[in-house]
Formats: C-alpha cells, sequence, structure tokens
C-alpha cells in the first residue's frame, strides 16, 4: 500500500494522541477514517479537527466505545459498514490504550484486568471485527501498537508494570504471529506492530484505574511509577497526577505528530516492526545485547547511557 487516497481507515484511540494524529495524516492523504474512543468529548475534538482539515469528498466518522468490550466493537463496525456503505476497510489501527495495573501482587484484580483488557483486549477485540472486512478488500493491514513494555516489561527496579507490560507483550505476539498466518490465508492482508517509546500523548490524562475514585486510581498510577503518595492528601495527589501527566505530553522527545509519521511511512514500506523515538530503539539493541541482565538495577543506568551516546 503505497498511498492512501481512496482508502478506509479504523482508528481505535482516536479522541487525542498518536490516533489523533494518524486520522489527520491520513485524511490530508484523501483517505477515509472511522474513528472510535471511550470519550465522547476528546471524539467530538479530533472529529472537529478532522473535518476543517478534510478534501473535499473525504469522509471522517466516529463511533463511542470501550475496545475492551466485544459487543461495542462489533456495533463500531456495523456503524462504519452503514456510515461509509461498505463492506470492506485497507487499514485497521488498533491504538487505544491506557496505564495502570502495576502490581499483579499489590493491585486488585479490577484494577489490573482493566489496563490487560484495554491494552491487549482492544486489540483482539479491534481485530475480530474488523478483519473479515480487511480480508474483503483488494488490499489490507492492521497496524497494532505495542510499547517498549513490549520489548522490556519494566520501568526500572523501583516500580511494578506488568498489566500493561503483559498486555503490550501479548500485542506483539499476535501480530507477529498475524504475519504467518496472513500470507497462508489472506495474503493480501499485511500486519506491523508498533513499539512507541516516550512519545507526547495524553495517556495518564486519560487513564482512570477500575472501581476506585479520581484521586484513588491518581494514586494507583503515581505510586506505580515511583511516586511517595501514601502521605499526600486527595487534592495533592490529583494537582501531581495532572501535573506529571502534562509533563509527560508535553516535553517527550518524540511528538504524536511525529509518531503517526514514522508509523504511517513504516506502512507504506511494508515494515512488520516499527520502533518509534531514540529511546525505542536503543531500548531495543540493549535488551538484545545482554537480555539476561534486563531486569538487574544495573541495566537502566546503561540504557540511558547507551541513549545518551547515540543523541
Amino acid at each position: 500500500m503505497k498511498d492512501f487516497a481512496g482508502k478506509i481507515a479504523v482508528i481505535t484511540g482516536g479522541g487525542t494522541g498518536m490516533g489523533r494524529a494518524l486520522a489527520r495524516q491520513l485524511i490530508a492523504e484523501g483517505c477515509d477514517v472511522a474513528m472510535c474512543d471511550v470519550s465522547a468529548r476528546n471524539m467530538a475534538q479530533s472529529v472537529s479537527v478532522c473535518q476543517a482539515e478534510a478534501p473535499q469528498g473525504v469522509r471522517v466518522t466516529s463511533f463511542q466505545c470501550d475496545v475492551s468490550d466485544q459487543a461495542q466493537m462489533v456495533a463500531f463496525a456495523d456503524h462504519v459498514r452503514d456510515s461509509f456503505d461498505t463492506s470492506h476497510i485497507n487499514l485497521l489501527f488498533n491504538n487505544a490504550g491506557i496505564g495502570g495495573g502495576g502490581s499483579f501482587l499489590q493491585e486488585s484484580r479490577e484494577q489490573w484486568e482493566k489496563t490487560f483488557n484495554v491494552c491487549w483486549g482492544g486489540v483482539y477485540n479491534g481485530a475480530r471485527a474488523f478483519m473479515p472486512m480487511l480480508v474483503a478488500g483488494s488490499e489490507g493491514h492492521i497496524v497494532n501498537t505495542s510499547s517498549i513494555n513490549g520489548l522490556w516489561a519494566s520501568t526500572g527496579p523501583q516500580s511494578s508494570h506488568t498489566a500493561y507490560s503483559s498486555a503490550k507483550f501479548a500485542v506483539r505476539g499476535f501480530t507477529e504471529a498475524l504475519i504467518t498466518d496472513l500470507r497462508i490465508n489472506a495474503p493480501h492482508v499485511q500486519a506491523s506492530v508498533v513499539f512507541p517509546g516516550h512519545v507526547g500523548t495524553s495517556i495518564m490524562l486519560n487513564t482512570d484505574v477500575a472501581g476506585e475514585t479520581s484521586a484513588a486510581g491518581a494514586r494507583t498510577l503515581l505510586r506505580m511509577m515511583g511516586h511517595p503518595v501514601d502521605d499526600m492528601s486527595d487534592e495533592q495527589v490529583l494537582a501531581l497526577a495532572e501535573a506529571t501527566g502534562e509533563s509527560f505530553r508535553d516535553n517527550a522527545p518524540t511528538t504524536a505528530e511525529e509518531a503517526a509519521t514514522i508509523i504511517l511511512d513504516g506502512v507504506k514500506a511494508e515494515r512488520w516492526r516499527i520502533l518509534i523515538g531514540r529511546d525505542a530503539h536503543v531500548l531495543d539493541e540493549q535488551v538484545r545485547l545482554t537480555p539476561e541482565e534486563a531486569y538487574e538495577p544495573e541495566f537502566v543506568a546503561r540504557w540511558i547511557g547507551a541513549r545518551e551516546e547515540q543523541a
């Protein structure tokens, strides 16, 4: 797929970040886009931006749903068929994700499974709902977003990161397995897995923890990141969570727009493995270089040092 003009793309998590950036860039190339997001407010903002930028004749549609819910994703697929009066799509970007569920030992099953079910279940449900429409077209491409935590299941020796990392490894393994599956059963459809490093998105600001109030959920996320929040008030925790999320979004070495460009260039180049950011490339190299030492305390310092050397 060397260009996207006249194609139909489906994007999950289109309300912010890389999802919105992918939509804008695809629309600019003449691609019809259908987006979904769990946040009606964020989705409305994306639709407004995309419609304002869309060339004449390019169509944009949206659907509010939770990607972890199979029935809602099937309803999204029905919406795409009806809105575009089509039996096929060409591109599927399983992009939606949240953070949370750091410790398998310390956090509740509900907290852990919410993160896993969105970050992995959303990819699975998206593939199940839309694969028949990808296969029905003359050419197709499924793009699943993993993470550097699909290369390295950690954020460092001082914090737990099990639900998100487990989900992102599942996304990686599923996509790699799809390469052969598609080659045998639908050779006109290709698959890519994306490994973003630190990209400027609103993932931390958009994340809620299952079964907890806003302050309790923020406390869980900050504790997962190693912040000493146990003695802080709810107001202090919420303020720190907002500041941390804004800093993550605004001070990232790679913008969402840059990440979207890398992904779309990777699709055009038919690359199945798409790493985003110097941090992702260096981490991949370091894990491959010393896999037995990847979870030792010294590994993080070695990774940071190698990243700075290559800067």
